[in-house]
């Protein structure tokens, strides 16, 4: 049986199938079941579109704490305006929240402060020097993807030295990696040193410097795929 067709089984045994709010949903630990049911979900979603006559929906929630994914089956919207979803109106945030939220920009802008100012970066100036060639190309290799340069704002952007193989060049995956990972810097630099479960506990960098570089690249892509295994 599809997930889709399990799914509106179980919803016809509690009566709710077509009702305006079906809350059953399935939680899928494989990206392959996830995506199958994701597909299926969708189909149900434009065959129930069709015989409503009017808009529906499904949602999708991805929990990497739980490592799964979750589909909520279709939920009919007849009360659907023709120029998109009802949205919900929300007041300001009182004053609790936003001061809880400056702080929570400050600790960033301060951790983003103590790692660029870190022994191991170097500003462009200091990496072209290290590598013999000039700010220029260090900065246009930055742009390309084969160095990895993260902004610390008004420091301007800092060099992990790293980067480098025990030969001094930078590693090859870099440009893969930052293709993968969206072409964020910071999140490169964040899979590099951060313990990875794809890569059984090691950071990229470990992994990296073991001579390894197709592990990395797809304990990569499993992350920009939203596979949390």
């Amino acid at each position: 049986m599809s997930t889709a067709k399990a799914i509106e089984k179980r919803g016809r045994k509690s009566g709710r199938v077509g009702s305006p709010n079906v809350a059953f949903s399935t939680k899928l630990a494989g990206i392959a079941a996830f995506k199958k049911a994701l597909i299926e979900q969708y189909g149900e979603a434009v065959r129930r579109s069709k015989k409503a006559g009017h808009r529906v929906s499904f949602r999708v929630d991805v929990d990497p704490e739980a490592g799964a994914q979750t589909i909520t089956v279709v939920e009919e919207l007849p009360g659907a305006v023709a120029d998109g979803f009802p949205v919900e109106q929300v007041g300001e945030p009182d004053a609790d929240l936003k001061a809880a939220l400056r702080e929570a920009r400050a600790r960033g802008k301060k951790r983003v402060s103590e790692i660029v100012a870190a022994d191991d970066m170097l500003t462009a100036e200091a990496f072209a020097d290290l590598l013999g060639v000039s700010r220029v190309t260090v900065n246009s290799r930055r742009q390309n993807g084969q160095l990895l340069g993260i902004d610390g704002a008004k420091r301007g952007f800092r060099f992990p030295v790293w980067q480098l193989d025990d030969d001094g060049r930078p590693f090859e995956a870099l440009p893969e990696l930052q293709q993968i990972l969206g072409g964020s810097a910071w999140a490169v630099y964040r899979f590099l040193v951060t313990p990875q479960g794809g890569l059984n506990g090691l950071t990229g960098l470990d992994v990296l410097r073991s001579k390894k570089p197709d592990e990395v690249i797809e304990a990569a892509k499993g992350i920009a795929h939203g596979d949390f295994r």
